[in-house]
């Protein structure tokens, strides 16, 4: 039986096709249509889908008519009483789903069971929070024994990530999209605004919270001559505390030593790294792509209801050509930055290694010349992508593995490694072993054993404000635009 789960229509659109209990697919709309943020399903994306599979049953991955009532609640009439938004409309465009079965899921039962589905646990407590669902802002849930069962949720309007989102405006970001951009400014600023964040914002409350206004659309011109780096770090401190609350919380509700993150806000890579220190919990898994496009994959897993087969996120368009060891690593000898798109592409926002620009992380002159290559902020750092083996040698992780790019840690020796260590003396790390990414591995440690350094500099293959590179011919565009080689 083959089950497709489908996220559309708000942003971010994706396609995951399950082939029994195996995920053999999973891609971006946007990696198709070449527009960042695409919440519109992609012919080329449904042609790619099929060759996996005919879908028996197509499954949504929120609940449409419960996400119109809320939009009445909330006097979003317009949104209310629009039929462009229906689900069987917009998969009616394509031929081969205008007769499939039709289900639908919550919003964050797909959250929840993409996370728990494919973390490989027997039992977790299970964490969502994002802007919202259909009501939903955060959820704090148990797996065990089949049943997932809800211990705490908050409702809308009262959503931490909507407040982050605020501030992402605020500080001149595009809300919605740019709020990694706001984590990595943090860094440069002091907390001095997190008092009056709790002052005229948010309440805390035991393992919750509670929004003192709403902030759907934003906060206005709030603390008008608060410097932008002042109130990016301080609702990044709040943020962190609050979620450090409610996953204590849930470590002492659901008793479990395993946690499971999800939801847009598990992508702030900074809180993960203080809740997997402060929590209590044994174990922490994110799934590389807990955001609504990774709620594709949930909404069929949740469908399905139990474990499934993932083999890692390279699930997307593939491009079949040799992984060119010998000439990418005379490049990165040469102190040059080399792209390398090969392989099926990464699932998730993080390229890990098939769509990615590569460099040696030594030298202080390297950073400013990746981030002119993307056009990129200058205060924005890089990632390594160290081989596993050696990564508690060099940074201080709060988890075992770091395989998805999800944790920051402190670099132990920041005056190597410059170009991959923030001005908070932290890196953002991927992990990389042998079993994950054979040929990934090998080119580090093909690296390592001439240099003696364990690690690249790892960062998508991209120009900023576009997405991934995803085909062959994408791959040749970003050549001809930067100069930078391809193999």
């Amino acid at each position: 039986m083959t089950t497709w789960g489908v996220s559309a229509l708000s942003h971010d659109a994706a396609v995951a096709v399950v082939d029994g209990d195996r995920v053999v697919f999973a891609a971006h709309a946007e990696r198709y249509s070449r527009r960042k943020n695409d919440a519109d399903l992609n012919p080329r994306l449904i042609e790619d889908a099929l060759r996996f599979g005919q879908p028996s049953t197509v499954v949504w991955y929120e609940r449409p008519l419960m996400k119109k009532v809320r939009h009445l609640r909330a006097g979003q009439y317009d949104f209310a009483l629009s039929t462009a938004d229906l689900p069987r409309r917009h998969l009616s465009r394509f031929d081969a789903l205008r007769d499939c079965d039709f289900r639908t899921v919550g919003h964050h039962a797909s959250h929840a069971a993409a996370g728990f589905y494919t973390s490989g646990f027997d039992e977790a407590c299970v964490i969502t929070v994002d802007g919202i669902g259909e009501w939903d802002c955060m959820t704090v849930g148990s797996f065990r024994n089949g049943i997932h069962r809800h211990h705490r949720r908050i409702r809308y309007p009262h959503s931490l990530g909507l407040l982050y989102s605020a501030f992402t405006r605020r500080c001149g970001f595009k809300a919605n999209e740019e709020e990694f951009i706001l984590m990595g400014l943090a860094s440069f600023g002091e907390p001095r605004h997190a008092d009056a964040i709790h002052r005229d914002l948010i309440e805390r409350t035991d393992g919750g919270y509670r929004l003192k206004r709403n902030v759907h659309r934003g906060i206005g011109d709030w603390l008008p001559d608060a410097r932008p780096e002042d109130l990016a770090a301080s609702i990044q401190a709040v943020t962190e505390d609050v979620l450090v609350d409610i996953a204590r919380w849930g470590r002492r509700v659901t008793r479990s030593s395993n946690l499971v993150l999800m939801g847009g806000v598990a992508l702030n890579c900074v809180a993960n790294s203080r809740i997997a220190r402060e929590s209590g919990f044994d174990k922490v898994s994110i799934f590389p792509n807990p955001g609504d496009a990774g709620s594709s994959l949930g909404a069929a897993a949740a469908y399905l209801g139990r474990p499934l087969r993932f083999d890692g996120p390279y699930l997307g368009t593939s491009i079949d050509r040799p992984y060119e060891h010998r000439a990418i690593l005379r490049k990165l000898l040469d102190g040059e930055v080399v792209g390398v798109a090969n392989g099926r592409a990464e699932f998730g926002p993080r390229a890990l290694g098939n769509r990615s620009l590569l460099c040696d992380p030594r030298g202080p002159e390297v950073q400013d010349k990746v981030n002119k290559i993307k056009g990129r902020e200058p205060f924005r750092p890089f990632a390594p992508a160290v081989l596993e083996e050696h990564a508690h040698a060099y940074f201080d992780l709060p988890v075992e593995r770091s395989p998805y790019m999800q944790f920051v840690a402190p670099c132990k020796r920041p005056d190597l490694f410059p170009a991959i260590t923030h001005v908070d003396g932290t890196s953002r790390v991927q992990t990389v072993s042998r079993s994950s990414h054979p040929e990934f591995y090998e080119l580090i440690s093909a690296f390592h054993r001439r240099t003696g350094c364990p690690m690249l500099l790892n960062t998508s293959l991209n120009i900023k404000g576009q997405p991934l590179v995803n085909t062959w011919q994408d791959a040749l565009a970003f050549q001809a635009d930067t100069g930078v080689q391809v193999l």
